[in-house]
């Protein structure tokens, strides 16, 4: 019940068909993340003589709600899982302490919390509502725009009169769907309302559902719970689809007890023991046997902790075909180490939780045939791929005659494959590092394809050196390169002169996020 003066009628109209849209900006909603039963079945409450609000599951897995501000984000949570109500509470955009006692009322009547604006007045239209006030700025607001107050809003607020539910008003068993918002002040009333319709609400510190491992935890158990997600860092709407159906497996990437969820990098930094298995003379991992491998990884990653946010995650970067200065049966001056050779270690590192990093140096074969024999490995959650361009030889090039290159539409190749591999298998995302210590190692790397959500795409300068020489070309390697990448650095025992502490890495800028020792 909504009156409108002449002057915002027209207004009011046209942000409440924007509302009534809203649960129509959604992703697709496959076998995999179909929604629960309740929905299929109407999965609403009708509106009761008493008042109650007609709460409602969505009806598709995943919803994505546009907007930026706290009258939009409401009155989309509203429109996305209440059907009506008889009542509305409305607060002030700015007015937080009038949310908060908005918030606990809306608990307990179980009623949706709007934002005085275009887009509430709006919803409140579509639910067929009056509103209960909060606030000076919400009666304001009201007597603005002709919006029907409740007569017993007092008595409402209070917790005096007849909340209108009675016994229905107490909350589910199980939350009736999950909304995620960005956790700012403008997300407020929306939450409210998001636990008033009986679904929890769940505050991301970024727009990527992947990232949280309780969240991973929560839809892997409950995979058919439907999602809201509030806001537009949160679309398009198909990213956010795919990224959802990800985080309904439950898998959780490797490492140490706190740190989880499905993005490698994200919260923290991983610090790697580089080389191949038994082969000492190609890297600390391989002096060694695994299990001790593994531990010192864990030892090295430990120099890291508390020098900055990130905590130190252990890692292994496994050198899977190695170089070599003859040509070998297939004449491309690599050795390639099956599978079944490496999947031991890469096992006992997964289950260790330490994530794992397959490196290839592939003479004159291409990153992306080499790339695709180690399908089976790379399938595993935590796996990533490494390309080592000084190893890449051109026709008629060998080894330590020239440092070798790559061009970028190889690079792209392999990380198309690989992202591609991601996504048939709905895999967490995957660490994607290209070394180098020359800009030329890269041919046309401006152009290089950084966009696969699938991938964390690292630029690893791996140079050793005097301090002042890995410090230039950190500094080279970052002009001009593509955005979408993030910063890696590599250590070395014995080439570095002297080898850089762990706080001397740390304060490279930007601060690498992959550290490698070899």
């Amino acid at each position: 019940m909504l009156r409108c003066s002449s002057s915002s009628s027209a207004t009011a109209a046209g942000v409440l068909a924007a509302v009534l849209v809203l649960t129509g900006c959604t992703a697709g909603d496959g076998e995999s993340s179909a929604p629960p039963a309740a929905a299929s079945a109407g999965g609403t409450a009708p509106l009761d003589d008493s008042g109650a609000a007609a709460a409602t599951v969505p009806t598709r897995a995943s919803t994505l709600v546009p907007g930026t501000t706290a009258d939009a984000l409401a009155a989309g949570a509203s429109a996305a899982l209440f059907t009506s109500a008889r009542r509305a509470l409305l607060v002030g955009a700015d007015d937080t302490a009038s949310q908060a006692t908005a918030a606990q009322a809306a608990q307990r009547l179980r009623v949706p919390v709007l934002v005085a604006g275009d887009a509430g007045a709006a919803e409140v239209a579509r639910l067929g509502a009056e509103v209960v006030p909060v606030g000076s700025a919400a009666q304001e607001a009201a007597a603005q725009r002709g919006l029907v107050v409740a007569d017993d809003a007092d008595a409402l607020l209070s917790g005096t009169g007849d909340d209108g539910d009675g016994p229905a008003a107490s909350a589910p068993a199980a939350p009736t769907a999950v909304v995620l918002t960005s956790g700012g002040a403008e997300a407020g009333p929306a939450e409210a309302t998001a636990r008033a319709a009986g679904a929890s609400a769940v505050q991301l510190p970024g727009a990527d559902p992947r990232a949280d491992a309780a969240l991973v935890q929560q839809l892997g158990a409950a995979p058919q719970v439907p999602v809201v997600a509030l806001g537009d860092a949160f679309g398009p709407a198909d990213r956010l689809d795919q990224r959802l159906a990800v985080v309904r497996t439950g898998v959780q990437l490797p490492g140490p007890s706190g740190l989880g969820g499905q993005l490698p990098l994200a919260g923290r930094r991983l610090v790697a023991l580089y080389g191949h298995p038994g082969t000492p003379s190609l890297g600390v991992l391989g002096e060694q046997d695994a299990t001790a491998t593994i531990a010192r990884a864990g030892q090295v990653a430990q120099q890291y902790a508390g020098l900055d946010a990130l905590p130190p995650a252990p890692a292994l970067e496994v050198i899977a075909t190695v170089a070599s200065s003859s040509p070998g049966p297939d004449g491309d001056y690599s050795t390639e180490t099956p599978v079944d050779e490496l999947r031991p270690l890469v096992e006992q590192a997964l289950g260790s939780g330490l994530q794992v990093v397959l490196d290839l140096q592939p003479g004159r074969s291409t990153f992306l045939e080499q790339a695709r024999a180690y399908e089976e490995l790379l399938a595993l959650p935590g796996v990533g791929l490494a390309l080592d361009p000084e190893w890449r030889l051109q026709p008629g090039q060998q080894h330590l005659a020239q440092v070798g290159s790559v061009s970028a539409a190889e690079v792209d190749e392999t990380s198309a494959w690989l992202a591609q591999l991601v996504r048939d298998r709905q895999l967490p995302q995957k660490v994607f590092l290209l070394h180098q210590f020359r800009t030329s190692m890269v041919t046309g790397r401006a152009s290089l394809d950084t966009s696969h959500d699938e991938l964390a795409f690292v630029v690893h300068a791996d140079g050793a050196g005097a301090p002042s020489e890995k410090e230039a070309t950190y500094r080279a390697l970052q002009a001009g390169a593509p955005e979408g990448l993030v910063w890696g650095w590599k250590n070395f025992y014995d080439e570095d002169s002297p080898t850089f502490t762990p706080q001397q890495t740390v304060a490279e800028q930007p601060s690498p996020v992959f550290v490698s020792y070899q």
